[in-house]
């Protein structure tokens, strides 16, 4: 007879490998799985978790968030382990918060990601010690971590603490030989600490916040191809990662990170892009996307897209929302701080024959598809609109339907809410996306468009779609290979020990309900940002994730958050990259 710590008993077992799954009891001690059993009985533990009829799963693993200002006072980050998320990384998009001044990191953080300034600087100002990748990972290791952390070094980042904030957003600026070198040296320095690599950023509509560079597009899109090459050649040379964000306004711009990936007559670069979608107001990009693709990989790359295997529903309040800034007389808005000036601005007939000049181009270059018919009214003063799109208000005013939401702008500001799908709209279209090897499943954005979307539950929402394929008799894929997706591949991919729960693994470990798939998994809802004095949207599945296990210890127990997780360590620690 043995003792555990923790025993989860008669659960579907799945390991994270994409092997056949199985009907078993789960032994944990020591913050490791010690066994898995067949038969229990005569075992006893600490805890107990009755698992019949659910599944037991590895934890999930999040990989594209921007949790890099709320880990540092919010290091629970219990919003992700709710929904079975046991590893999140951070450092996406090229938006760390090590290498550059404090006010510089709030500054390349703050619009872009749609987090108030003044919530964030005054948490850079109070905690922000470190400087150096090695000073960060310090300091994260001592925090009371909820979820495991990885991270990519982002280059807006690396290049602002090494070039300052204003020459690395001037167009002619380069970085000097020995400021190349820093990089270099620095970007070095991470990989040592364990990071998965570097992210960077060439879409030019993300713009930097603050009184000092307002309205620059992020540093590293100023940056020439050779600068990111050098560094890529530090990641090439160690089997570690770039993350990046093509130009959406220049599509041909992707071939710049192909070019990086391929293997023809040197090492591949593992090479992850945002994002394969299929976008109503371009159709061609997601087939596109995938031709090519494929065809990198089979001449030798080692590319991966990313993939929300959900709707790409984005919510907004106003004008305030990032793919206004993805044409010129959006973009003029939202440059401008002052309301009574945009007011001004927006009443100016120029400016709206601007708009709707822009508006009706069909041909250039979108994520948002231009189209006001296909955006619902969710909340507004008058009361008589909402739940209507702008077109049909339009229509019944014998208005331009540009003119209409101008108008509602003007008048209501952001308290007119409303929402639209930009993309993954076509269930058929998605299942076959999510089926593409040559994909990573994620892209949850959590922690970050705090008002505009919430894909916290990201990996529920995959799964679901995979049972539901299998409760209509045409399964996309085994229940077993849809966990992997969303555990063991991506860590093997990032070079990373997690995604698994065999025998001596860490035990990082979900127990979720099948049953719970049955509710609408996209409703969204609002919550409080612990220590943030913000609410944000969030999703809430009850009946869903019933426990959550991170390095052992509840996390989660029959769906109530621990009291000590956030506050006490020995749940989530900074895992660290290994060259593979």
């Amino acid at each position: 007879m043995s003792h555990y710590d923790v025993l989860i008993r008669n659960g579907r077992y799945f390991d994270g490998t994409g092997g056949p799954s199985k009907i078993c009891d789960i032994a944990i001690k020591d913050n490791r799985v010690v066994a898995i059993l067949s038969h229990s009985d005569k075992d006893s533990a600490d805890k107990e978790i009755d698992a019949t009829g659910q599944w037991v799963m590895p934890g999930f693993l999040d990989t594209h968030t921007h949790y890099d200002a709320e880990l540092i006072v919010s290091p629970s980050l219990s919003e992700s382990v709710r929904h079975g998320v046991t590893t999140a990384l951070v450092g996406s998009c090229s938006l760390s918060m090590i290498c550059s001044d404090i006010e510089d990191a709030s500054d390349i953080f703050t619009r872009v990601e749609t987090v108030p300034r003044e919530n964030v600087l005054p948490i850079l100002q109070k905690n922000k010690t470190w400087k150096t990748p090695n000073q960060w990972v310090e300091f994260v290791d001592q925090q009371p971590l909820g979820p495991n952390l990885i991270s990519f070094l982002g280059h807006s980042d690396l290049r602002t603490g090494v070039m300052g904030l204003t020459r690395a957003t001037e167009k002619k600026e380069r970085p000097s030989a020995a400021e190349m070198q820093t990089m270099e040296d620095t970007l070095t320095e991470a990989l040592d600490a364990g990071f998965l690599g570097l992210s960077s950023m060439c879409l030019t509509w993300d713009k930097v916040d603050g009184d000092r560079e307002w309205s620059k597009s992020l540093p590293s899109t100023y940056a020439k191809w050779r600068e990111i090459s050098r560094l890529n050649n530090l990641l090439r040379k160690r089997n570690r990662v770039h993350q990046g964000a093509p130009n959406a306004a220049n599509p041909l711009q992707i071939f710049q990170y192909l070019k990086e990936t391929l293997g023809l007559l040197r090492k591949p670069l593992k090479t992850t892009l945002i994002t394969l979608i299929d976008l109503r107001g371009n159709p061609t990009v997601r087939p596109m996307g995938q031709i090519v693709s494929r065809l990198v990989n089979w001449i030798g790359g080692n590319f991966r897209w990313q993939v929300l295997p959900t709707p790409f529903t984005v919510y907004a309040d106003g004008i305030d929302v990032v793919f206004f800034e993805e044409f010129g007389a959006g973009e003029m808005a939202l440059d401008l701080k002052d309301q009574v000036e945009r007011n001004d601005l927006l009443k100016d007939e120029k400016y709206r024959r601007d708009f709707r000049k822009f508006y009706g181009e069909k041909l250039s270059p979108r994520v948002w598809q231009r189209d006001f018919g296909d955006a619902i009214i969710l909340e507004c003063p008058d009361s008589s609109i909402v739940g209507k799109n702008f077109a049909e208000v339009a229509q019944a005013r014998d208005i331009h339907v540009v003119d209409l939401f101008l108008d509602l702008v003007v008048e209501f500001g952001r308290k007119l809410r409303w929402y639209t799908t930009v993309g993954n709209h076509r269930k058929d279209v998605l299942s076959r996306m999510v089926q593409d090897k040559n994909t990573l499943i994620t892209f949850s954005d959590a922690g970050a468009h705090i008002r505009n979307m919430a894909f916290y539950n990201l990996p529920l929402r995959f799964l679901k779609l995979i049972q539901e394929s299998h409760d209509n008799h045409k399964a996309l894929m085994s229940i077993e290979k849809a966990v992997w997706r969303m555990t063991g591949e991506q860590a093997d991919w990032l070079g990373i020990d997690a995604g698994k729960i065999r025998q001596g693994d860490r035990a990082d470990v979900v127990v979720m309900d099948p049953v719970g798939f049955d509710q609408n998994l996209e409703d969204v809802h609002w919550a409080d940002m612990e220590n943030f004095g913000l609410q944000r949207l969030v999703n809430r599945n009850p009946g869903l994730v019933k426990h959550v296990l991170i390095n052992g210890k509840v996390a989660v127990d029959n769906e109530v958050i621990s009291d000590s997780l956030g506050k006490e360590k020995g749940f989530g620690q900074f895992l660290r990259a290994t060259s593979n």
